[in-house]
């Protein structure tokens, strides 16, 4: 699996929406299941998938799809 079907996957399976979703608009609280609960979901399932460990202020940073690529840059990820 590619990472940017990893990211993908993340997104669709935390937040519990289709895939089709998935665009540089999606940002946090722009739809009702990415509030803090499934911002926390998110961030875990990222973590997993990729075998990593976010800091506090990336976590806190992550405010949209496009701006989680830019944040998993700095652990390496390219997406």
């Amino acid at each position: 699996m590619s990472n940017v079907e990893k990211y993908n996957k993340a997104f669709v399976e935390a937040l519990e929406i289709t895939a089709d979703l998935l665009n540089e608009k999606l940002t946090y609280q722009s739809i009702e299941n990415w509030d803090s609960v499934g911002h926390m979901s998110l961030v875990a399932e990222l973590e997993d998938s990729f075998d990593i460990m976010m800091e506090t202020d990336d976590i806190i940073d992550f405010s949209s799809y496009e701006k989680g690529k830019e944040i998993l840059k700095k652990y390496g990820i390219e997406i």
